[in-house]
């Protein structure tokens, strides 16, 4: 079975400057070494999962949530990076679907489809629901402090969420998983 990397994206692929919601094209902004990161990772198939309420929020339409990430997948391609699909949820977080992390809807499609091992991935995020989805979906999880990770780092100890690591951000998570996960 095949290994992934489940990533948010806001946050820990590119920045997510406050108040968040980014979603224009001449706003996209690689965090630093995130590409870097990527590239270490050859046994393993990349995700995105994101919720993107702004769209349920009217900030922004679902048509320039496309834009914005098939522009970002496509210069990930341009640096070797290849994302598999992009999973998201546009719901407004009142509207309580079964899409929105912490909810493993996404996880569960794409190992139906794509015959994921799920004890064999990892989840990298930057939002307690991110870690929540990945011990749920029987995955490892890392929870890094880049975009909301440091604001939000309290929350995991007064939910009870424990990631398998804290890391500053996806190159450090990536390396960390290079250097310790037996077949990557």
């Amino acid at each position: 079975m095949t290994k992934a990397i489940f990533l948010d994206r806001d946050g820990v692929i590119n920045e997510d400057p406050e108040p968040g919601y980014v979603h224009k094209i001449e706003d996209l902004r690689f965090i630093p070494k995130s590409i870097d990161g990527l590239k270490l990772l050859k046994d393993f198939k990349y995700f995105i999962i994101t919720n993107q309420s702004g769209i349920g929020r009217g900030i922004y339409t679902e048509e320039q949530f496309h834009k914005f990430n098939n522009h970002l997948v496509n210069e990930l391609s341009k640096n070797g990076v290849k994302i598999e699909r992009t999973y998201f949820c546009g719901h407004h977080p009142d509207e309580k679907c079964t899409c929105r992390k912490p909810h493993i809807t996404f996880v569960q499609q794409i190992q139906e489809e794509f015959g994921i091992n799920l004890s064999e991935s990892y989840v990298i995020g930057d939002h307690p629901s991110d870690i929540e989805m990945g011990i749920k979906a029987g995955c490892k999880t890392i929870y890094v402090l880049t975009g909301h990770g440091m604001k939000h780092l309290p929350d995991l100890s007064e939910k009870g969420i424990s990631p398998t690591l804290i890391m500053d951000n996806l190159f450090d998570a990536a390396t960390w998983i290079k250097e310790n996960d037996c077949n990557s």
